[in-house]
């Protein structure tokens, strides 16, 4: 759960402002919400609100380093990524990969698909996808000493290596 924007207190809504191709996210406890839909509806009103809430200091800092967060691979910064909403590379996803986690997180509840499968993909592609799968699970709970799942984990992954190697 993110901190509210002004104080330390849960969050409990979230705004995205957009101006002039800069995207302002606002995180706020019921309090400052109702601060925040007090104020009038002109827009210096509400700018100088959200400048109250998010320091310049604090977005200026964001800025730079949206600026100095390149990719090695194809140069595109955060920003432009940001700015453009599409990426340069394969590799952005690499590059980025502190960013994205939460952005992914916020947009989609997930940060790996869950959707539909092509008909003509055959089994086995699904499930050596869960198999990688498992096996990324089994590393992460022998690192947190759950041996317990892992060992299941491990049952697990031997079955379904029995299924690839017969098919």
């Amino acid at each position: 759960m993110k901190p509210c924007s002004v104080c330390s207190k849960p969050a409990v809504y979230h705004v995205t402002l957009l101006k002039n191709g800069d995207v302002n996210e606002l995180h706020l406890c019921e309090t400052h919400f109702h601060d925040y839909m007090q104020k009038p509806d002109n827009e210096e009103s509400t700018e100088s609100f959200i400048e109250s809430l998010l320091p310049e200091s604090e977005m200026d800092e964001r800025r730079q380093q949206d600026e100095e967060l390149v990719c090695p691979n194809c140069g595109i910064t955060y920003r432009e990524f940001r700015e453009r909403g599409r990426f340069g590379c394969p590799y952005d996803y690499e590059a980025f990969r502190e960013r994205l986690v939460p952005l992914l997180t916020n947009i989609h509840n997930a940060t790996q698909h869950t959707g539909k499968v092509p008909r003509r993909a055959p089994m086995t592609n699904e499930n050596q996808l869960k198999l990688i799968q498992l096996r990324r699970e089994l590393s992460v709970a022998i690192d947190q000493e759950d041996y317990e799942e892992a060992a299941r984990l491990r049952d697990e992954i031997r079955t379904l290596e029995g299924e690839l190697g017969q098919a």
